[in-house]
């Protein structure tokens, strides 16, 4: 399945806090791997591109669970240059942790 990286992170580098399920370290590696580059994904810190949203903030606009189905079946985003992923139903799941883990309320 193909996938377009929707949300991307910035964590600034840095490895996912000790505290973080596998699952959520999963999730932040796969997102720091293919969205990080213009995407902030960590708990802070602004995106590398302005018009890419923070992945903290994305439970505002969605509801992150609904994102599930969204990655599984692969996603089209609303500007050409976001490349293609390919990602498994662990690496899904593993996203969903993360993202829920960093949401702000």
């Amino acid at each position: 399945m193909l996938v377009r990286c929707f949300v991307a992170v910035a964590l600034g580098g840095t490895a996912a806090p000790p505290s973080y399920a596998q699952s959520d370290k999963q999730g932040v590696t796969l997102l720091m791997r293919d969205c990080g580059r213009c995407h902030a994904v960590g708990l802070s810190g602004a995106s590398p591109r302005p018009d890419a949203p923070a992945f903290r903030t994305l439970g505002a606009r969605y509801p992150i669970e609904a994102l599930e189905e969204t990655l599984g079946e692969g996603i089209m985003s609303g500007h050409p240059d976001m490349p293609e992923f390919q990602y498994d139903a662990e690496e899904v799941g593993a996203i969903i942790d993360y993202l829920n883990a960093i949401q702000k309320p």
